[in-house]
């Protein structure tokens, strides 16, 4: 039978001995969620924040308003800018994060429902990547913890 990401994931960090912490936004904490569903996660998961609004981001991650006014949210720069924040916060070996429109609206022509960026922060390099999710706001957001857990686990297993 086939583990479950976060189970993947966990596995790995745990024996490199490395830690992971989490800036969300249109996930609202799932991924954080799912990686402290496994027991133990704690050796491993330092920590998420959850930062839905550009208050949040600049004030919690710092995140810059010059980024967040000119790129917006749901941008490359943006989930750069919150993994960095998250690795300094946490003190992580590692940091993801993730910004999106889980819908139904907010949308536009440039970035429509279920555009996600997903970043990733380490030592040895800082990586992001967009995706395009369909769906309902349930399904996007789901989609979304996916990609960021796999994200992690490629890192991981040396693929990026």
């Amino acid at each position: 039978m086939k583990s479950l990401l976060e189970e993947q994931v966990g596995t790995i960090l745990r024996s490199r001995t490395l830690t992971l912490a989490l800036a969300e936004s249109c996930t609202g904490g799932l991924v954080g969620d799912r990686i402290t569903n496994i027991a133990g996660s704690s050796a491993y998961f330092l920590g998420s924040a959850v930062a839905y609004s550009y208050e949040a981001k600049a004030n919690l991650l710092g995140v810059s308003w010059d980024t967040l006014n000119t790129r917006g949210a749901v941008s490359r720069e943006v989930v750069l800018e919150m993994a960095r924040g998250a690795r300094t916060v946490f003190q992580a070996d590692i940091a993801a994060s993730l910004s999106g429109i889980a819908g139904p609206g907010g949308g536009t022509d440039s970035k429509p429902v279920g555009t996600v960026w997903i970043a990733l922060v380490a030592s040895d390099g800082e990586w992001a990547r967009e995706f395009h999710f369909s769906g309902d706001r349930v399904q996007i957001k789901a989609a979304s913890a996916d990609a960021a857990l796999q994200f992690v686990l490629e890192y991981l297993q040396g693929i990026i």
